[in-house]
């Protein structure tokens, strides 16, 4: 028996109208993702301390970069599906699918040898504060043995969104968030397990999505499900994939790599400095929520337009897109900044810690929405298969601006003030770079001509 299915195609119908259809469900499940990371948070700086909400912070950077990494190369496949969904291929949609859950599975046994054996040396090579450098290990170390299920989860809600299902993966994450809190309650409250029971309870969080979503790709139709004895790897599906997956996942690398500089600046000033940071981090959260969905969507929404040969409906989707966004996230930006002692307080009872946060994000969440120029072309560009150009100009304009800032900056002036400025300096350069690219529109028409499809008509 299959469940209902939920799968869309977006190359018809009203634009703004399909791309919020599509963006809600995304931005719930980041909600309830971001939650579930932020209860083991919220716990652990109310139940075991600063020191032990300061380890979980100093993490934050390595497990972005590790995770990143692995799920940014298995996102090709969703970019392939979305096509193949839009062209109307079912064999080409099996066939993709097969080749992706098999990508996944050994990307995730990778991420689990790489996270739990680097994290030691990592987590001292960027300056972990002493005082809970053995915690930050612990932390670390657990939560990695769960990262395998991590990227097969990602890689299987990519799959179900990129033939339109945005619900299913919502549905998974809300199981799985309320999982992570109940398990968070019973190993660090009620058996006192500490930031162990913390990343134990994650793990377990993981694991519980992993298996939902390889479920729902079971039990699709059938002329697209998951069928085990189908899973096998396709070479030229496979190439297709990386040639996306590959420069998708550098740039996580670079994106991070420079975080691991900042997160080492922001350790140099002390604990009661990283805890803040930590809090801000997830007070800020839904900016990056909000972010990561249009983004997705935007991927999705040109993907399938692009396997259908609808060139103008890409453009015009693309405007839509990003008026949205920039609408929506100044509106959070004012709220955040307004409310920003109180959403502090939630995640931390230290007043020395929500003083320097709020401090903090008074130099950088005014400019939060200018990164919405970065993610919507870069994800507009990814749905057409074209990654390696933003790949290029991420890493170039926001990475290494930031690890040019970071050595010759704030070397010199070690203040809060000018470590926070780098943020909202590199997505200005960023954004300029984009736009202009954009607008050239040589992007596109290559990949028309790469793909043998019909010349754009203007």
């Amino acid at each position: 028996m299959t469940e209902k299915n939920t799968s869309i195609q977006i190359t018809e119908g009203v634009i703004w109208k399909q791309l919020l259809f599509f963006f809600f469900p995304i931005l719930l499940g980041t909600f309830f993702q971001q939650m579930y990371n932020t209860v083991d948070t919220i716990i652990v700086g109310r139940f075991v301390g600063t020191q032990a909400l300061a380890a979980v912070g100093s993490t934050s950077s390595l497990v972005n970069l590790i995770n990143g990494f692995f799920i940014g190369l298995s996102t090709g496949s969703s970019v392939v599906i979305s096509q193949y969904f839009g062209a109307n291929d079912r064999e080409g949609v099996r066939r993709s699918m097969g080749t992706g859950v098999v990508l996944s599975i050994v990307l995730g046994i990778l991420a689990v040898s790489v996270g739990i054996g680097g994290s030691p040396d990592l987590l001292r090579l960027i300056k972990t504060p002493e005082s809970c450098l053995e915690d930050a290990i612990t932390y670390a170390t657990i939560y990695f043995c769960g990262a395998a299920a991590t990227v097969i989860y990602n890689m299987g809600s990519g799959i179900l969104r990129a033939m339109g299902d945005s619900k299913r993966p919502l549905y998974f994450l809300i199981i799985t968030c309320f999982s992570n809190i109940a398990l968070d309650l019973v190993f660090v409250v009620l058996l006192k397990l500490g930031i162990a029971g913390a990343a134990l309870a994650t793990v377990l969080a993981q694991v519980i999505s992993a298996v939902l979503v390889v479920r729902a790709l079971c039990r699709l139709p059938e002329d697209i499900r998951l069928n085990f004895s189908h899973i096998q790897i396709d070479t030229m599906l496979l190439k297709r994939i990386l040639l996306i997956g590959l420069p998708a996942g550098l740039q996580f690398i670079t994106f991070d790599l420079s975080n691991l500089l900042v997160q080492s600046g922001i350790n140099s000033f002390g604990e009661v400095t990283t805890a803040a940071w930590a809090a801000f981090a997830k007070a800020d959260g839904l900016t990056w929520m909000v972010s990561g969905a249009f983004g997705v969507s935007i991927t999705t929404f040109v993907g399938q337009n692009f396997g259908a040969q609808k060139y103008d409906r890409i453009r015009k989707s693309v405007w839509t897109c990003l008026g949205m966004s920039l609408a929506t996230q100044l509106l959070i930006s004012c709220f955040t900044l307004v409310f920003r002692v109180f959403i502090l307080g939630i995640f931390t009872t230290d007043a020395e810690v929500i003083r320097v946060g709020a401090y903090a994000m008074l130099w950088i969440v005014p400019f939060n929405a200018l990164f919405m120029f970065v993610e919507v072309f870069a994800g507009t560009m990814r749905g057409v298969c074209c990654s390696a150009l933003p790949t290029a100009i991420t890493s170039i304009c926001i990475c290494c601006f930031r690890v040019l800032w970071m050595i010759l900056i704030v070397s010199r002036w070690h203040t809060i003030e000018m470590l926070c400025i780098v943020y909202p300096l590199s997505w200005i350069l960023a954004a300029v770079v984009f736009v202009t690219v954009y607008l050239r529109g040589t992007w596109l028409k290559k990949r028309i001509e790469a793909c043998g499809m019909k010349p754009e008509i203007r």
